[in-house]
């Protein structure tokens, strides 16, 4: 048996028990399935299981925080639990909003505002009197107008600005307008405490990660269509298409999907007509890797991709390069 299997058969019988099982980070719950990322294929086998079980998780296991806390229920009744009711990426899922910022107080110097912010790398500081108590925020900005006009900054209270406070339920999406305009947000938890700070920086790091993977894709999508290109028939062409999409017409190469590439060159007689003096069913093997991990690219996921597919996108971008670069293909 599983260690999935395991663990939801033992969360069954302690609800039908009346105990409260115990909680459990997500990092941990997704352990139980051999997963360290929640990827399109990772998070529908997940639901299938729990519905197999009649469980859910509390909040969403899909849009926690990686490492924030889930419990366990009941799913109601007719509902398989396939797809999360609200889709929405929110602001708890980036680690920035879940790491409570440093923050000063509002009679404290402008010096010890200032050496906290050069010692840390800061560029603002949220201006507390404690951890729901938000006064304002100081920054670089906000002293550099009071002091280039001369006016008293002796006070943390003399130079601070507007603090912007979202929830942590806020869309992912909805927030970069309000970090733009502000600079930065501070986030607010469902306690009413402060639990982290969100910055451009941050949002850079998030869309770097996601932006590299799709654009590995589409170069990998070109690579391969290339090789493709005015090998075959527009019969072979035809033939590679799914199975029941007799709707659809084939006329070109990139007519097809990606696991239609797989189709149509894995019979032997037509990777012959690629003439690639390298091994098909490594070849294969390969492409077929990648169109797993192409289908979680395509699937937004703010973790990220596991840092093993990310480094098979990698790599056969550069074969597909190297093949190019050789005059191979």
């Amino acid at each position: 048996m599983a260690i999935s299997d395991e663990k939801l058969k033992a969360i069954q019988q302690q609800i039908k028990q009346g105990v409260a099982p115990q909680q459990e980070t997500v990092k941990t719950f997704l352990q139980w399935f051999s997963a360290e990322r929640r990827g399109f294929n990772v998070v529908r086998h997940i639901r299938r299981e729990l519905h197999r079980y009649g469980l859910t998780t509390l909040p969403d296991f899909e849009y926690q925080y990686i490492y924030g806390a889930i419990s366990f229920g009941t799913a109601p009744a007719g509902n398989s639990d396939v797809a999360a009711d609200d889709p929405t990426h929110r602001l708890g899922r980036l680690d920035s909003a879940n790491k409570v910022p440093v923050s000063i107080a509002p009679d404290a110097t402008l010096q010890q505002a200032i050496t906290l912010m050069m010692t840390n790398d800061f560029s603002q500081l949220p201006v507390m009197t404690s951890s729901r108590e938000v006064k304002g925020m100081v920054s670089w900005k906000t002293m550099g107008y009071r002091l280039a006009l001369k006016l008293p900054c002796s006070k943390v209270r003399d130079c601070m600005g507007h603090a912007e406070i979202v929830s942590i339920d806020a869309s992912l999406f909805e927030t970069i307008n309000a970090v733009a305009q502000h600079d930065c947000v501070l986030v607010q938890a469902n306690d009413k405490t402060i639990c982290g700070i969100v910055t451009p920086t941050d949002f850079n790091d998030q869309f770097r990660r996601l932006a590299e993977p799709f654009l590995l894709v589409g170069e990998i999508e070109n690579g391969v269509r290339r090789i493709l290109y005015g090998k075959f028939t527009s019969k072979e062409l035809e033939e590679a298409k799914s199975p029941g999409d007799d709707g659809r017409t084939i006329t070109a190469v990139t007519d097809l999907t990606f696991g239609e590439y797989v189709r149509l060159i894995e019979p032997e007689k037509r990777w012959k007509k690629l003439g690639l003096e390298i091994d098909r069913n490594e070849f294969l093997a390969k492409l077929n890797r990648i169109r797993d991990i192409r289908n979680d690219v395509m699937h937004f996921d703010p973790d990220g991709l596991d840092p093993s597919d990310l480094m098979a996108l990698r790599e056969f971008a550069r074969f597909l390069k190297m093949l190019r670069d050789l005059g191979a293909v």
